[in-house]
């Protein structure tokens, strides 16, 4: 049961906050509000208000509140149209793995974690191995107290920028598959690592390659049981997954806004009556998305597992993002995508094209659900 007057309180204090500083955010950044300094201004903003990571207890930055007022907290957010927190891998999927798994000393990485001081990676896909993940082929041997590590990952986001990585890494090479693989947590400055920027069609280097030669781990670093790192994976996936559902309050926020704007040429019937129809359906997608969302959010906070739900939203929200991205290209033309703000119009376009490659493919996410959910026969 949801106390309605607590999340009602606590909205009331973030809408409050962000009323303050979003303003002096505004004017401190007028000239580049997406670049790399300003999102950790940003990130440091809302850590100083305990809001950067609402969830996370209050000994390490957070408030402790509950799952079921997270998405009221980012309703609230997003109304504001903020940038993503700079640190948002780290907050929302690597923070809480190592808050679940981690030993006292590791988790003296959470308040620097929620500060943006550290901004963490997570080093899983390998060429050989991205939706595939258990075929993982990067090596650690022990020697000592440390673990010598060789081997290559790619599309690392925020690779480039990130200060640490979580390293999945192959411990016991004859343990079958599934087994022998253990999580590193690794300052990504170490000896023996080197970056490569993977440039994207907007210019951007958003992932990297990274490799690694000989790098030596102190065994100290092994996040949970070594080689037992599946289990710890499972953490970081199943947040990666569930965070969709936290995206999804900003998708429906972004969808709104579109229909707001664009309200007088629909009225005055400047609008093709095929874009008004896609205008109608992306408004559909997004709130039976943001319905989807909030019924897994109510199983976390009854203390249930998510289950399907998360592969579920996931598969539904990657899709709806891109039709919506296809929505405002249409409704724009070309002229008014060339036309927008540096990171505007365009840059979405083609972000949304990943959208259902990243966290897992359109087509791996449609295989579990066949297997798992519906229970098809194999071929």
């Amino acid at each position: 049961m949801h106390d309605d007057g607590k999340q009602s309180a606590l909205a009331d204090e973030l809408r409050a906050f962000l009323g303050r500083e979003v303003p002096l955010f505004r004017r401190r950044w007028a000239d580049r509000p997406d670049s790399w300094e300003a999102r950790v201004d940003w990130q440091r903003t809302m850590a100083a208000g305990k809001w950067a990571a609402p969830a996370w207890s209050v000994e390490n930055g957070g408030r402790g509140v509950g799952v079921e007022d997270l998405l009221a907290l980012e309703e609230v957010s997003a109304e504001h149209g903020m940038p993503l927190l700079v640190g948002t891998m780290g907050i929302k999927n690597v923070g809480p793995t190592i808050a679940a798994w981690g030993t006292p000393e590791q988790c003296e990485h959470l308040p620097r974690i929620v500060n943006a001081d550290e901004i963490w990676a997570q080093g899983f896909s390998e060429p050989e191995a991205g939706s595939d993940l258990a075929s993982l082929q990067t090596r650690a041997v022990r020697d000592g107290d440390e673990l010598v590590v060789n081997g290559q990952k790619i599309w690392t986001s925020q690779g480039m920028d990130a200060t640490h990585i979580e390293l999945l890494v192959r411990t016991d090479p004859d343990a079958p598959k599934h087994k022998g693989i253990s999580v590193l947590l690794v300052d990504i400055s170490s000896p023996g690592i080197e970056r490569r920027p993977i440039r994207q069609i907007d210019g951007n280097a958003e992932f990297a390659e990274v490799f690694l030669t000989d790098v030596r781990v102190p065994v100290a670093n092994v996040l949970g049981p070594m080689h037992d790192g599946w289990r710890v994976t499972q953490t970081t996936l199943g947040h990666e997954r569930s965070g969709a559902a936290i995206f999804c309050a900003r998708l429906e926020q972004r969808v709104r806004g579109l229909i707001a704007r664009n309200a007088h040429t629909v009225r005055d019937s400047q609008l093709p009556p095929t874009l008004v129809d896609d205008l109608v359906r992306r408004h559909v997608e997004a709130r039976v998305v943001s319905l989807l969302s909030r019924r897994m959010i109510d199983r976390l906070a009854a203390g249930e597992e998510p289950g399907a739900a998360q592969s579920v939203i996931k598969l539904v929200f990657s899709e709806t993002r891109q039709r919506l991205a296809s929505t405002m290209f249409e409704i724009h033309d070309i002229d008014g995508v060339a036309a927008a703000a540096p990171g505007g119009l365009d840059v979405e376009y083609l972000t949304a094209r990943s959208a259902t490659i990243a966290a897992g493919t359109s087509q791996i996410v449609r295989n579990i659900l066949a297997d798992r959910v519906l229970k098809l026969p194999r071929d």
